[in-house]
């Protein structure tokens, strides 16, 4: 899969979920979203499902969850995602000026 493919689905995750969400609570889901409720006192519990996927997204990002399934999914990475090309893209290729292979032992060294 590719960049399009990504994107494709997106668009079509995101129409498919429209401005409303049905979601059945397991009793664990149903006790915590109560105490998030309790805590945060929401106008709305719609409120904490909101900030509950907010703080998923990130975390996801943060710890390179998201790259790591976007990348097994899709072969791009979120900020490939973001910019709208590859690594590969921004970097041309390696394919225009191909460069003399060198072998530099010293690379690693300080």
């Amino acid at each position: 899969m590719s960049l399009d493919d990504l994107q494709d689905d997106i668009e079509d995750e995101y129409a498919d979920l429209g401005d409303e969400l049905g979601v059945s609570l397991d009793r664990e889901t149903r006790n915590e979203l109560a105490m998030l409720a309790a805590a945060f006192d929401p106008e709305e519990t719609d409120e904490v499902i909101r900030r509950a996927v907010h703080m998923l997204f990130q975390t996801a990002v943060e710890t390179g969850n998201l790259d790591f399934h976007l990348r097994s999914e899709y072969d791009v990475t979120y900020d490939e995602y973001l910019s709208g090309m590859t690594f590969e893209e921004m970097t041309g290729g390696g394919q225009q000026f191909p460069q003399q292979q060198q072998k530099d032992d010293r690379r690693y060294q300080f």
